[in-house]
């Protein structure tokens, strides 16, 4: 492979990384998915040595648990402020669906809106619906936290990968 092919297939990837790590402050966007996607990418374009495997295998695990700890810091945390699991399993559906049919904000305010709808009805407490709403963001903050961390770490294991083809 000619080398100004070579380093343009690491800046494509590095860029679209880059977006997916930069694209998780948007709760609803997929940027760890999306960094897995691009090393996916690069390993079939570039061809997959044993290296590249063993760092792709612990990639796809960084990836899984990026995605099952947004889930769970999330639901976790509102739970504990006393939204009922139902609250934010519709505040999610409301989340993807508003992603789907009016990106790229439709699901940030399709979410709390739901929650905070749905628990005001079930509370008739104005205090107590906004309460539901103040965990869900301490859920997301810290989801956030964790997921640009690893996000960081899957671009530090791809740079390794890269450089040492």
């Amino acid at each position: 492979m000619p080398a100004w092919l070579s380093e343009a297939i690491f800046v494509i990837t590095l860029t679209i990384m880059l977006v997916g790590l930069f694209g998780l402050l948007v709760p609803i966007f997929p940027g760890i998915v999306v960094i897995w996607l691009a090393a996916l990418g690069y390993g079939v374009v570039t061809g997959f040595t044993t290296l590249g495997w063993v760092l792709f295998v612990l990639l796809t695990l960084l990836m899984i648990t990026g995605e099952t700890i947004d889930n769970v810091l999330m639901s976790a945390r509102a739970h504990k402020e006393g939204v009922a699991w139902s609250s934010i399993v519709l505040g999610m559906l409301a989340g993807i669906l508003g992603t789907i049919f009016f990106p790229p904000f439709g699901g940030l305010i399709a979410a709390p809106l739901v929650v905070w709808l749905l628990e005001y009805l079930r509370l008739r407490d104005v205090r107590k619906s906004l309460a539901s709403l103040r965990g869900l963001a301490i859920g997301w903050g810290a989801s956030f936290v964790v997921r640009f961390m690893l996000g960081l770490a899957m671009i530090g294991i791809w740079l390794v990968w890269a450089i040492n083809r």
